[in-house]
């Protein structure tokens, strides 16, 4: 009993970190998008009126990612033993670049912030990281993770067709499109939902009846 208590927490716990991981980069991708100005984002400069937001959406990413390992991990234990080990393989994986990226990211804009003059170069980095490295990680870990719920058959079908349009769009767009990136954090609070309502269902299932 012990043993099956413990196996419907981690569930929860998939959901919850999933939950506070998906609104912790939304609110930081929102408060990104809404300093820079629209065009070329790598060469906008920021106003100083909206610093502030720029500021508190590189406080909330460590948090993110911190989230998101959480939510790695019970994402794993609500799949089981069953996994294929090469689709592991590239969950892991996908999953710690794009948290070392969307670190490395934050950082190279923090430092870019605090300068007193901007370089380019190192908003052009911050933006390529971001963009190129840490959107197409995010999108290779989307297709992996519904690839998994797919074969284990632990996601609803349509919920991982989602998943696979997720993955393919940010992986051909990055975050070149304004505001696409967003869709990861989307599809992370729709599988954090769906593993919350199935945790919920399995506890209601094995409540013991009325005598």
């Amino acid at each position: 009993m012990e043993a099956t208590t413990d196996r419907l927490k981690t569930p929860r716990a998939a959901g919850m970190t999933g939950v506070a991981f998906a609104l912790l980069l939304g609110a930081a991708i929102v408060l990104m998008r809404i300093s820079v100005p629209a065009g070329e984002a790598a060469d906008a400069s920021i106003d100083q009126d909206r610093r502030w937001a720029v500021q508190l959406a590189l406080q909330i990413v460590p948090f993110a990612g911190i989230f998101f390992l959480w939510f790695m991990g019970a994402l794993r234990a609500h799949t089981g033993d069953a996994e294929d080990r090469f689709v592991a393989t590239v969950f892991l994986g996908s999953g710690f670049v794009f948290v070392a990226t969307l670190f490395g990211a934050a950082a190279a804009a923090g430092t870019v912030l605090n300068e007193e003059t901007p370089s380019g170069f190192g908003s052009h980095y911050a933006y390529t990281l971001l963009a190129t490295y840490a959107m197409r990680m995010a999108a290779v870990f989307v297709l992996a993770t519904s690839t998994i719920g797919r074969m284990l058959g632990v996601f609803p079908r349509p919920l991982a067709a989602l998943g696979t349009l997720v993955g393919l769009i940010l992986i051909v767009v990055g975050a070149g499109v304004p505001w696409s990136e967003l869709l990861f954090p989307a599809w992370a609070l729709a599988i954090s939902l769906h593993i919350l309502r199935a945790r919920r269902a399995a506890a209601s299932t094995d409540r013991p009846g009325p005598p």
